[in-house]
């Protein structure tokens, strides 16, 4: 058994391990790549994910009721009130307002349907933000106080 012979005597050639193939570095760079931007894009994910829990909340504080006014109609409280050029929510300026600009905006005038349509948009908002701010305050007039 000298000199790489095998017990039957037939001689074994020693071959050394292959080197190591280039796609082999390539594909473990690769896979570093994947996991780095995976990393990141989970942590990417997770402060999304904390500013819309924040968004959130400060939604909530002012009111779960104006949020969902402002998701089933499509404009924030904010965006109305710009449309309007209402700065604060009075019913008789809300409709001032509304009628000046719905005259202003009629097609037969020259106006464009599609600011007609936002004018008429805001005021449903605001209809909507006023009947939450009345229906608040009947709530709180029926607490009693301790």
């Amino acid at each position: 058994m000298m000199g790489g012979q095998t017990a039957s005597g037939s001689s074994v050639k020693f071959t050394p391990p292959p080197t190591a193939c280039p796609a082999k570095y390539l594909a473990q760079i690769i896979v570093m790549g994947v996991q780095v931007v995976g990393r990141a894009f989970a942590r990417a994910l997770r402060q999304e994910f904390a500013a819309s829990r924040a968004a959130a909340d400060a939604r909530g504080r002012a009111g779960h009721r104006s949020a969902a006014a402002s998701n089933l109609s499509g404009l924030s409280l904010q965006e109305a009130q710009q449309i309007l050029n209402v700065s604060k929510l009075s019913p008789e300026e809300v409709q001032k307002n509304y009628e000046h600009l719905f005259k202003v905006n009629d097609k037969s005038v020259g106006g464009s349907f599609y600011l007609q349509s936002k004018v008429v948009r805001a005021k449903e908002r605001l209809d909507e933000e006023l009947k939450i701010q009345a229906q608040e305050d009947r709530e709180k007039g029926q607490k009693p106080h301790t």
